[in-house]
């Protein structure tokens, strides 16, 4: 069987999408030949496939998200950018989207620079790890603080975190993060993937939580806080209550690259 796909990116962050709204692809999908489609060698090569589908009123569709080694996995912040931009250009036209992820509803919208603005839910919890931060934005993530990305070995040193206890079991993105005077700098090893990827919109999202966190001259109220990944510029806003964080948007690119049919 021949499908259509489509190859989209998100500051280097890289997926296959299918518009599964008649809901024929699913069934034809299992963890193996999802990883096939992912696998930069054999397939077509991305970080993670998602698929597009039909959901019930008030929401526009439903996100379906794998990571590249075929098996279900938490939300994606840059792949929900992708996946909105790929709804718009599928037909599908909306002032404000409105989605179901796995870690529920999201909103999203297209910013008059072109690039999507996607909603993320509230962060209310989080712990310490000596200097170091664990929290959820949708997906779990470690934070280390470091004076030099360029010193980092992020797949050595983040597969050791991500492997170590007590993180084995279920697995943790870990974000190496640089502050700058304009902001941050990060670079991610992420689980499911099990390498580096050039960008992670939960882990952006995370890093600047944790720029507030561990900035006690940081007041509460609205914030804007730019982020260099390794692939590009995203920007996160939203307002600070004490240790609690609300009306989060991840800000930044989201490209189709190209379209093409293959056969399963």
């Amino acid at each position: 069987m021949e499908l259509r796909f489509h190859k989209y990116q998100g500051a280097g962050n890289d997926f296959v999408l299918f518009d599964d709204r008649d809901g024929r692809i699913l069934p034809l999908l299992d963890e193996n030949r999802i990883a096939r489609l992912c696998d930069r060698h054999f397939g077509i090569g991305a970080d993670g496939l998602m698929l597009l589908r039909l959901s019930v009123a008030p929401y526009d569709f439903e996100m379906l998200y794998y990571n590249s080694d075929g098996r279900p996995s938490s939300m994606c912040g840059n792949g929900g950018r992708c996946i909105v931009r790929f709804a718009a250009e599928l037909g599908i036209d909306r002032t404000i989207y409105r989605f179901l992820a796995v870690d529920g509803p999201h909103e999203a919208t297209l910013t008059p620079a072109g690039e999507v603005a996607l909603g993320m839910n509230d962060v209310s919890y989080f712990e310490r790890h000596g200097a170091d931060y664990v929290l959820n934005t949708g997906s779990p993530h470690y934070l280390q603080f470091v004076p030099s990305l360029e010193e980092v070995n992020v797949v050595q040193q983040g597969r050791a975190i991500r492997q170590s206890a007590p993180f084995a079991a279920k697995g943790i993105n870990v974000n190496f993060v640089r502050e700058t005077r304009d902001g941050l700098e990060l670079a991610t090893y992420e689980r499911g993937v099990e390498d580096e990827t050039l960008a992670c919109g939960t882990g952006v999202t995370a890093a600047a939580i944790g720029l507030l966190l561990r900035s006690p001259k940081s007041e509460d109220g609205p914030f804007h806080i730019p982020v260099r990944a390794r692939g590009g510029q995203l920007y996160v806003t939203g307002e600070r209550h004490a240790d609690h964080f609300s009306h989060l948007q991840l800000v930044g690119p989201a490209e189709r690259v190209f379209t093409g049919q293959i056969t399963l």
